[in-house]
């Protein structure tokens, strides 16, 4: 490798090379001497991200205080704050880690997902996007409001089903009254949700009333 960046090919130049092919290919040194920008008197910029990665290896140089970052020969107040930041950035937008799969595979977790809607004073209706394994893909409020036809309309249920790739749908609302009886509204709704599923080929596979002090399930039911 060339001892100096302006002896390398531009291709080969840290910053050319993160312009055309982005920072995902380039290695760490290289990625350290963009931040660096230049080394100082006899080492490049590259043989100084080398020296200080030899130095502090796995990671080690995010964990440098700043002060003492700065005190090393070729790092200074400015790049030290630099680094500093880069590394801020990166633990603040780094992936975070998975959490487990919600899975709605029993009408009894649909209502402990819903914990927070059950004692609502308006009726909110909400879509559940499940994958084949039943772990939930997204969560939708479709409307908030006494259940009609009009405002529970399939293409408000369905759309995000297409779009979230669903393999089903699970629909629940609250009911204020306290009541877990279904009314001829909650029967039109489910009738006319299955019928919408059944010609996607994205079934509906429950409907569940919720109140706080429990629930009732159309499928389990026999009612779809």
């Amino acid at each position: 490798m060339a001892s100096r960046v302006c002896d390398l090919h531009p291709v080969e130049r840290p910053r050319e090379r993160l312009l055309s092919c982005g920072a995902r290919p380039l290695s760490d040194e290289e990625l350290l001497a963009v931040l660096l920008r230049t080394g100082y008197a006899g080492r490049s910029v590259l043989e100084l991200s080398r020296e200080l990665l030899s130095r502090f290896p796995s990671g080690a140089l995010g964990r440098v205080p700043v002060r003492e970052l700065s005190r090393m020969k070729g790092v200074g107040p400015s790049r030290a704050c630099a680094l500093a930041a880069a590394v801020e950035l990166g633990r603040r937008w780094g992936v975070p880690p998975e959490r487990p799969a919600v899975v709605l595979d029993a009408p009894r977790r649909v209502f402990e997902e819903l914990e927070g809607v059950r004692d609502r004073r308006k009726e909110h209706f909400i879509a559940f996007y499940l994958d084949a394994c039943s772990a939930l893909l997204h969560r939708e409020t479709v409307s908030i409001g006494t259940l009609t036809a009009s405002l529970v309309h399939p293409r408000e249920v369905f759309g995000p089903a297409i779009s979230h790739g669903a393999a089903g749908v699970v629909v629940a609302h609250n009911h204020p009254s306290g009541s877990l009886q279904p009314s001829p509204e909650d029967r039109e709704t489910t009738r006319r949700l299955g019928q919408a599923g059944a010609i996607l080929g994205i079934p509906l596979m429950d409907h569940v009333l919720v109140t706080g002090r429990g629930y009732f399930s159309f499928r389990e039911h026999g009612m779809m």
